[in-house]
């Protein structure tokens, strides 16, 4: 079994959400419902990057990292066209 460390982000708030869980799919689905307290105020969330770890030792510890400073610029790193594109679109 996988677990999938994973980044929402709401482009209408510019907010992210960094976690971690073994079903992708229903994770998503169930932010998007509001049936997760610390996101559901911020909805709609999108999925832009996510990540396969084969324990839940190792998905933990990697949530833990990119949720810091170190570990935000990381993904900032690794998805630098997509922040690109989402700016040049929005302000034309």
């Amino acid at each position: 079994m996988f677990y999938y460390n994973y980044l929402l982000y709401n482009n209408i708030k510019n907010r992210f959400y960094v976690g971690y869980t073994s079903d992708l799919k229903d994770r998503i689905i169930k932010h998007n419902q509001g049936l997760v307290q610390s996101t559901k105020p911020h909805r709609p969330w999108i999925l832009i990057y996510y990540e396969a770890c084969l324990n839940k030792k190792d998905a933990m510890r990697r949530e833990k990292y990119l949720k810091t400073n170190q570990g935000q610029r990381l993904i900032k790193r690794r998805l630098k066209e997509y922040f690109f594109d989402i700016r040049n679109s929005s302000s034309g």
